[in-house]
């Protein structure tokens, strides 16, 4: 009797660790928002790029620090810079998806939102491999815009730390919500799809700001891997 009640409790505490694992990922088992870790490593995301004027500038800041992004690109603007995405690429940044035009995925039809992954991953096709990471355009999902993605192979990234540099606040604002905000694990999210923004003079300064703080930039994928939660549960088998 006494290694029947062993064997359920341990059984319910494997269960609990797992529930666990996936609730820190993110709010929900099906995206991923942070990563529970205690190595000082983030990950920086720009989305909607690229974009001519502010792309090019962000590349030039990554480049002279030394840091690798994670850029959640757009089909339609691939198309109009794909000299600038070549760049993205050349330089070893992450490429994930952000849909082809940016729509409200949940309002659209099964087909419209599986027409927007196709048409995206066809334009990212043409100069890189396809991307295994996709986040959907505002952060907006449903159980079918899931679906979709996990279908096509993707990992649903979402993010811990939003500074709004979209809607172009003053610079020292973004620094300041990204570095009050920062824990080991966090997901950044920026723009790279508009001009102007405050994002290419922000980014030089959380960087360096982060890095003295002895945190180190990682990838997205590369991010995944220090799940310590996860990586704990795999070890009792």
């Amino acid at each position: 009797m006494k290694s029947f009640r062993l064997l359920f409790y341990t059984i319910a505490l494997l269960v609990t660790i797992a529930g666990v694992t996936e609730k820190n990922l993110s709010g929900d088992a099906q995206t991923i928002s942070k990563v529970p870790t205690t190595h000082k490593v983030v990950a920086l995301t720009i989305d909607d790029g690229p974009h001519n004027k502010v792309t090019p500038e962000i590349l030039a800041i990554l480049r002279e620090k030394h840091v690798r992004a994670t850029f959640f690109v757009l089909g339609v603007n691939v198309e109009k810079f794909p000299k600038i995405f070549a760049q993205e690429v050349a330089d070893s940044h992450e490429i994930g998806t952000h849909t082809f035009s940016h729509p409200s995925l949940p309002n659209l039809s099964p087909q419209k939102i599986s027409e927007e992954f196709e048409k995206a991953e066809n334009v990212i096709l043409s100069i890189a491999p396809k991307p295994t990471l996709f986040r959907p355009p505002g952060g907006f999902y449903n159980s079918q815009v899931l679906d979709t993605a996990h279908k096509r192979g993707y990992t649903v990234i979402l993010w811990s730390i939003d500074p709004r540099d979209w809607s172009c606040p003053p610079t020292d604002r973004v620094v300041d919500n990204v570095l009050r905000e920062i824990k080991p694990g966090s997901i950044i999210l920026l723009h790279d799809g508009q001009y102007p923004l405050p994002t290419p003079q922000a980014l030089g300064t959380i960087i360096d700001n982060l890095q003295e703080r002895g945190y180190e930039f990682v990838t997205v994928s590369e991010l995944l891997q220090y799940n310590e939660v996860r990586h704990s549960f795999s070890s009792l088998f």
